[in-house]
């Protein structure tokens, strides 16, 4: 699917995103120095705006890269992407990078300019039948570096253990280290056992997810009992549910893993009434703010 037609934002500047360019010199181009957000739009209302922005602001502090905006200037960003393309439901792409050098040198130039840009695209979610089902995920070691918590655009680790997944005819690729799970290649992972909603902890090896907060405040507010623990390679293949958790993904259930079954091999009971009570907050939070 191609977005060439549709406005994106750069630089202080609305303008088509086909028009939109960099200088070959950027050092989000030659190094994948900087950092990036993408949060969902239901019915043009950004969801966990405010929440949004705070991890990028920890990935900026992370990176040691001045934010260029405060929170109202980047709300006012979003509100432009948002109200200047066609979707009611948009996923907003935003990215701050060091900016152009007059060379290529790695160490921080002394006085750059960051670039900024911003997109959107139309907010593609799981269709029915897919969540029905569930999708087919592998496991893989993380090959990552150490700094997982940081949203940065260095995603070529992520992007090589994500193919593993495409190669095998799957949805997502689980990652595994030192024994431990710690995420998708582009989703959290949680999983059911015995009835418990169990979280890994959040660290260094871990993006903080916005939807994985929203899921274990659902958890405590409806009384589903919950850990945030390690959980080790044995837990996650004897889980009773797995489920990928993101913006786009919301809450989706992996029903084989490496070509075994999850549970019984179909979406189980607890992921689908999370799914249900995330639609229901998401809704009330669009109604009324």
């Amino acid at each position: 699917m191609q977005y060439l037609g549709d406005t994106a934002y750069l630089n202080g500047q609305l303008l088509p995103l086909a028009e939109a360019k960099v200088s070959p010199l950027d050092r989000g181009f030659l190094f994948g120095d900087g950092a990036y957000e993408v949060l969902p739009v239901y019915s043009r209302r950004p969801f966990r705006l405010t929440q949004h922005l705070k991890r990028l602001q920890q990935s900026l502090d992370g990176i040691q890269l001045a934010n260029p905006y405060d929170l109202a200037g980047w709300t006012a960003i979003v509100e432009q992407l948002v109200a200047a393309n066609p979707w009611d439901d948009q996923g907003i792409y935003l990215q701050v990078t060091r900016g152009a050098d007059v060379k290529r040198d790695h160490p921080f130039p002394a006085v750059v300019t960051p670039t900024v840009f911003g997109m959107s695209m139309p907010l593609v979610m799981p269709s029915a039948e897919v969540r029905e089902r569930g999708i087919a995920a592998v496991t893989a070691t993380d090959t990552r570096w150490s700094r997982c918590d940081l949203k940065t655009t260095s995603l070529l680790a992520n992007v090589l253990l994500r193919q593993q997944a495409v190669d095998a005819g799957a949805g997502e690729t689980i990652l595994l280290r030192d024994g431990l799970l710690t995420e998708g290649s582009a989703a959290s992972v949680l999983i059911v056992s015995q009835g418990t909603l169990i979280a890994p902890p959040q660290s260094h090896l871990i993006l903080p997810g916005v939807t994985y907060d929203v899921v274990l405040e659902l958890a405590a507010q409806h009384g589903l009992p919950s850990e945030i623990r390690p959980i080790s390679e044995a837990e996650l293949r004897t889980a009773d549910e797995v489920w990928l958790l993101s913006s786009t993904k919301e809450v989706l259930a992996v029903t084989t893993l490496d070509g075994q079954p999850v549970g019984a091999g179909t979406p189980g009971p607890l992921g689908r009434q999370m799914w249900q009570w995330y639609q229901t907050f998401k809704n009330t939070v669009m109604r009324h703010g």
